[in-house]
């Protein structure tokens, strides 16, 4: 039976902690206080007990891979709990001060490891459920690939694989900074032609920042660019979307986050996402920045955008 060991036991953690037992593994949830977990149940995940094959635990034991789900801005610290094992990294965003991607930090810090990452459309409730759900699998060797798949996916589970590590980190980062962005175009009353624009414009942005950084257009039109931006744009459950939502309909940052109990990674994306794109063009992504630092107000951003200089589409 493989081993694997998933750090972090916040709901998408929890859920891939409910996944990798139903795939056959014997499962490590490290959190930094099992006793949170009354009833075998993550308090960010509720109506989920853990599978009796996920021990809860706040160490990593041996283990033949392990899942690093803390959020991005935590990262560093995380990684101190990594077993000698490859890893696959599962946060989504923009390291700020050191404008790192998570797999960039992640071998900065443990280049002893083989590592790649898994991201794609999933909420992580609908996944603890085992309702059907495809991800991708990123990273370079093909063989490490192909096992890694092998311990997670299952038939409701689909994992496809892919050599860009780099294309698929921008659309898990960039996508949550668009989904604030479709929010507020929704919570302002903009439409639904206005949103169907934004995302649309939003890809383009997310696709010449993949390509910058020498990653490839083609992965940004797959699961983890235009299948994640979808989700995280359209659905409810979204926590960038909601925040953006809420923002549209006059709320304040401050009490939005201070409401919340969970990471909205999107708003620290933001600036970090912009400083490490410079001086490339991304003017949805800026107006967001500007939007969260409050340099502008929202229709401030909006009247911003809708006065650019008029151009092709695809230039």
């Amino acid at each position: 039976m493989n081993k694997i060991a998933v750090i972090g036991g916040g709901a998408w953690g929890s859920a891939l902690a409910i996944q990798a037992a139903r795939a056959g593994a014997e499962v490590f949830l490290v959190v930094r206080d099992p006793s949170r977990f009354v009833g075998r149940v993550s308090p960010h995940l509720p109506g989920f007990a853990m599978p009796d094959a996920v021990r809860i635990v706040d160490r990593a034991p041996e283990v033949d891979l392990s899942l690093l789900v803390a959020p991005t801005q935590y990262l560093r610290g995380a990684c101190a709990s990594l077993p000698a094992a490859p890893v696959l990294v599962c946060a989504k965003g923009v390291e700020l001060g050191s404008l790192r991607l998570p797999l960039e930090i992640v071998r900065e810090l443990r280049p002893d490891l083989v590592s790649g990452v898994l991201t794609g459309p999933n909420f992580a409730h609908e996944v603890a459920r085992g309702l059907p759900a495809a991800t991708v699998l990123a990273m370079e060797g093909g063989a490490a690939r192909a096992v890694a798949t092998g311990m997670l996916a299952t038939a409701q589970f689909r994992i496809y694989g892919n050599d860009d590590p780099v294309g698929a980190q921008i659309g898990g980062a960039a996508k949550n900074v668009i989904a604030i962005a479709a929010g507020a175009v929704i919570g302002v009353g903009l439409g639904e032609n206005a949103r169907a624009a934004l995302i649309t414009r939003g890809l383009a942005e997310m696709s010449r920042l993949a390509v910058s950084l020498g990653g490839r257009a083609e992965t940004v039109t797959g699961l983890s660019g235009l299948g994640d931006l979808l989700l995280t744009c359209t659905g409810p459950s979204s926590r960038n979307y909601s925040l953006g939502l809420a923002l549209g309909r006059g709320e304040t940052l401050a009490n939005i986050l201070a409401a919340r109990n969970s990471v909205t990674e999107g708003v620290a994306t933001a600036p970090a996402l912009i400083a490490r794109a410079a001086p490339l063009e991304l003017p949805i992504a800026r107006a967001v920045a500007a939007l969260l630092a409050g340099e502008v107000t929202l229709q401030g951003a909006v009247e911003g955008l809708l006065a650019r200089p008029r151009k092709d589409e695809h230039r």
